[in-house]
């Protein structure tokens, strides 16, 4: 027989007393920690001839029903649209429109329905682009005099005002499906020469197409300039971007959240626990969420070469999209998660992830709609909602799965160690990182007041509880086409050509591709405007304040 090494048995012994004892005084106290990580979606992929553009539709519903958590940072389903690369030669460099449907903690009025943001992203994330007077940076102490992205899009629709802090949906969303896509218009002309530089800017105008209950068609557009100028700091980069390229139609679809709040707590006897916010999820008549539908690509044919040859004095275009040039990008099996829960500056190698199949099993309801069916044992109704939503795990034990390696698994309320004080631990809504009113420049000499608006000023209230300020402005002398490289004359040609739109392309018309599941969310209905009489075309609302007050 081996005989017995007391000196190591006994500093064995006495090392788990210490830990023992490190438990105990720390079980109770609840450390404040995080959930993030990504839900992927798997598609089909289609040949780089559909490179002019996408759409979807995502699902609209409330991630914390009933609790207004805070801080947040996690959007919907959504993608990332990246310019085509013509070799793996070619300069390596970020900027794509990505953005979508979730909550942001840069945010000012946020609720628990979410917005939705156009996500333009510039060279290496310098710049971006959310919305018509939307860029980095926000509120008190904007610099407007170095704008980053604030005049990258510019407003195209007459009958949709859009908000600085983020496109509205109805208060009150659970599930119902949101549709929305670009497409590139031709509203300008390439040039071979950019702010005096001799490099090109391209004819490609990125235009968000949206899909509702209430309002359908063109919304707004990145400006090409918003691409090119990039390559005044980069001329390595000239032709690359988005202006110019077509869109790489094999993309990325996922979840992406960069913040959830949840607690950490060890029990007297060194297991550990974590409480993760209360999360809901869209919840159909059988129980499942259906999160994605009908991921569609388009080529040239469906939409850019009729409207190119109408505004160049052919035959008008309609404006909908043609199923002939559209590939559907079907779901199969499969699909898998990242979230993972860990304490602030842990390493990525360190962090652990969450057991999301023993709860959710990735499912293809068609090959055109992706969701998640519920392990009913595990996920329950929202007891706030109905029927419309399904509450998530909350708790969750640190373990070993079948490979021995670490997993956050769901337990039950009941299993949760009362020492840790994680049950009667409560969530605390932090305040936002900022309630300041968004403003414009009012300076009598700034491209907001020469030449400036035609009528307004305009208010509205909208369903998150702010007051939008707004006016009517020519089309071509809103603030971000004076500041798109576009001289007097280029502008009128756009002017000419947007007016050719505003006449046949009305809000009721359905432009993308149809869903054939489910029901369209509605818009914010304070965001749809009737233009005064005699601004019915050529003429756009724009937003120059929004806060929570009336002035």
């Amino acid at each position: 027989m081996k005989p017995i090494n007391r000196t190591a048995t006994q500093a064995l012994f006495l090392l788990s007393l210490a830990g023992f004892a490190l438990a105990a005084q720390t079980a109770g106290k609840p450390q404040e920690i995080q959930m993030a990580g990504y839900l992927l979606v798997p598609h089909r992929q289609s040949p780089q001839s559909y490179n002019a553009g996408f759409s979807m539709y995502t699902a609209v519903w409330p991630l914390f029903h009933g609790f207004d958590a805070q801080p947040v940072d996690s959007g919907s389903f959504g993608t990332w649209m990246w310019a085509q690369r013509d070799d793996s030669s070619e300069p390596k460099f970020y900027a794509d429109i990505e953005g979508g449907v979730g909550r942001s903690k840069g945010r000012h009025f946020e609720t628990e329905t979410p917005k939705f943001s156009m996500g333009g992203v510039g060279l290496d994330f310098s710049e971006w682009a959310n919305g018509p007077g939307k860029g980095k940076g926000s509120g008190k102490g904007l610099d407007w005099s170095q704008p980053k992205g604030q005049y990258g899009v510019a407003q195209l629709s007459p009958w949709l005002v859009w908000p600085l802090d983020g496109l509205n949906f109805k208060q009150g969303s659970q599930g119902e499906l949101f549709g929305y896509g670009y497409l590139p218009l031709p509203l300008t002309r390439a040039k071979a020469t950019t702010a005096g530089r001799n490099v090109p800017t391209g004819d490609q105008s990125w235009t968000l197409f949206v899909n509702t209950g209430n309002f359908k068609g063109p919304v707004a557009f990145f400006t090409p300039y918003y691409w090119s100028h990039f390559s005044l700091q980069r001329p390595d980069l000239a032709g690359m971007f988005l202006d110019s390229r077509g869109s790489n139609p094999n993309k990325a679809l996922q979840m992406e959240t960069h913040h959830i709040p949840a607690l950490r707590a060890t029990d007297a006897r060194g297991e550990v626990y974590a409480k993760v916010a209360p999360l809901s999820f869209p919840r159909n008549e059988n129980g499942d969420a259906v999160v994605v539908h009908r991921l569609s690509v388009f080529d040239r044919s469906a939409l850019w070469e009729p409207v190119k040859a109408w505004l160049e004095g052919g035959a008008p275009a309609s404006g909908l999209v043609d199923p002939q040039g559209t590939a559907e990008q079907t779901f199969g099996g499969g699909g898998q998660s990242t979230w993972k829960i860990f304490a602030p500056r842990t390493p990525k190698e360190d962090r652990v992830p969450i057991a999301w199949n023993s709860f959710a099993t990735p499912t293809a309801f068609d090959e055109n709609t992706f969701g998640y069916r519920w392990n009913p044992a595990l996920v329950s109704k929202d007891p706030d909602a109905g029927t419309q939503l399904s509450r998530l795990p909350q708790y969750f034990h640190l373990t070993q799965n079948a490979a021995g390696k670490p997993v956050w698994k769901v337990v039950a309320v009941a299993d949760v160690p009362f020492d840790t004080g994680l049950v009667q631990a409560q969530f605390k809504n932090k305040p936002r990182e900022s309630s300041e009113p968004f403003v414009t420049p009012q300076e009598p000499k700034s491209v907001w007041k020469k030449p400036g608006p035609v009528a307004g000023p305009f208010q509205v209230r909208l369903g998150d509880g702010s007051f939008l300020t707004y006016y009517w402005y020519r089309f071509a002398d809103q603030p971000s086409l004076l500041n798109a490289d576009l001289s007097p004359q280029e502008r009128e040609d756009m002017q000419k050509r947007v007016e050719k739109l505003h006449r046949l392309w009305t809000k009721e018309r359905a432009y993308l591709p149809p869903p054939t599941v489910g029901r369209l969310v509605d818009l914010d209905p304070a965001l749809i405007v009737t233009p005064p009489k005699g601004l019915e075309v050529g003429y756009v609302p724009i937003a120059t304040r929004q806060g929570l007050t009336r002035n």
